[in-house]
């Protein structure tokens, strides 16, 4: 299955242009009810045209992007990007007027970045930092007085304000690296599950098409046999040297051979075998296009046979067991081992193999999306894989959905390789014949 790429992913990053106007209109809201207040309620002076004929230009934006577009629309990432900059300027003026830095509002700076860092790709949220951090810099040195009581002025000292120019520095850097990463974790979390659906619903589709072929073939049928009937009464009726006589009895022929392939289709397609295998066919279902590869896979199953459990050919168990098994023989150097065991309780299948094992550092991590598994050192017919991990992802979504509780594991030294174990209660297992069919 494709992978997708992740500069892909954040080439097709936008925000909606209704989102941005909505927080626009918010900011207007709040920066005109704070100016009012200050000047109106607390009696200090400020230039309050000045402020509002700002927060106008503002609001005037707001207006023409809601004439000029509509609000569904989806903005380029650059375009949201300058959007978000004239936000960034607009407030670096207001403070511009009304005590740069020693504004205790001069924390909104992050605003814009933040929103940056959840909406848009890196690189933009980036340059919007340095803009910030550009803005609130200038500030330090640049700006009118601090709205405040003339008979008691208020003098933060140098130090102070250093500190404050620090702290929103490092707000704009630590918070929106933080956003961006919890955000880009859910977006490949939703592209992962999203590719987890499509794989289900297509081993789904193939599973279902036994069913479809047995009900052809019954429909099918009665009007092949009456086809028969007829073509067998015409071949008798015509003589073998008539004109038409060896075209009748190709027909007749034919329509036996449609029977026979008829046949052999509703045999396959009925039955608990098709529907219901053994766990040790199930398993043996998954091995065996694994191979001709030149690994060797080993499978050791109970003696006993008369207890083996049945289950459903579930096609989330088909594609998590053979995604696993395919991973095992792609790092194998000689052999994999596949086991299986049962109880009345439990069902254990471990999958083991002779190659590198998991690495260290990611052994926690197994089975998050874009995570590669294990490492492999090249040969002269390979390269140095780069999956993302998606396929391992999907695999364990679709066992573990299908009840299954997945164990991570390397072998213990002198012996190399990986071990994955997986357990089913017996009783998930034979009932996931429900699963595979909704």
């Amino acid at each position: 299955m494709p992978r997708p790429d992740p500069s892909d992913t954040h080439q097709r990053r936008n925000v909606r242009l209704d989102t941005l106007v909505r927080l626009r209109w918010l900011a207007v809201i709040g920066q005109t009810t704070a100016v009012l207040v200050v000047n109106y309620g607390l009696d200090f002076d400020l230039p309050l045209y000045a402020c509002l004929a700002v927060i106008t230009l503002s609001a005037w934006l707001n207006i023409a992007l809601r004439l000029r577009f509509h609000l569904t629309q989806r903005l380029e990432p650059d375009r949201a990007a300058w959007l978000l900059a004239f936000d960034i300027a607009e407030l670096a003026g207001l403070l511009f007027l009304t005590g740069g830095l020693q504004n205790p509002f001069a924390f909104l700076f992050l605003g814009p970045v933040l929103l940056s860092a959840t909406a848009l790709p890196p690189r933009f949220t980036l340059l919007l930092g340095a803009f910030a951090v550009a803005c609130a810099t200038l500030l330090v040195f640049v700006h009118y007085p601090l709205p405040w009581d003339s008979d008691d002025p208020l003098q933060l000292p140098p130090i102070y304000m250093m500190g404050v120019w620090l702290s929103i520095l490092l707000a704009i850097g630590f918070i929106g690296v933080y956003a961006w990463q919890i955000t880009e974790e859910a977006r490949q979390l939703s592209d992962a599950l999203a590719a987890t659906e499509l794989v289900l619903a297509h081993e789904q589709h193939l599973s279902q098409l036994d069913g479809l072929a047995a009900a052809a073939a019954h429909e099918l049928g009665t009007p092949l046999s009456t086809i028969s009937v007829i073509a067998k009464e015409l071949e008798n009726a015509i003589p073998a040297d008539a004109p038409h006589g060896e075209d009748v009895r190709l027909l007749r022929e034919q329509a036996a051979r449609c029977r026979d392939i008829l046949a052999k289709i509703t045999e396959l397609s009925s039955g608990e075998p098709f529907d219901r295998v053994p766990l040790t066919a199930l398993i043996e279902e998954v091995v065996a296009p694994h191979r001709d590869f030149g690994v060797a896979i080993a499978v050791a199953m109970p003696e006993d046979r008369a207890t083996e459990p049945l289950g459903a050919r579930n096609p989330a168990i088909l594609y998590g067991l053979g995604n696993i098994l395919e991973n095992a023989v792609d790092f194998a150097h000689e052999r994999v081992d596949v086991a299986a065991l049962w109880t009345d309780e439990t069902i254990d299948v471990t999958i083991t193999d002779d190659g590198p094992g998991f690495a260290s550092e990611i052994l926690a991590r197994i089975g998050e999306p874009y995570v590669t598994t294990r490492r492999r050192t090249p040969n002269a017919n390979d390269e140095e894989p780069s999956g993302l991990g998606l396929g391992f992802f999907i695999a364990k979504t679709l066992l573990e959905r299908s009840g299954a509780t997945l164990t991570f594991a390397n072998r213990t030294l002198p012996d190399r390789g990986a071990i994955i174990k997986l357990r089913w209660r017996r009783a998930d297992f034979e009932r996931s014949l429900t699963f595979a069919g909704t």
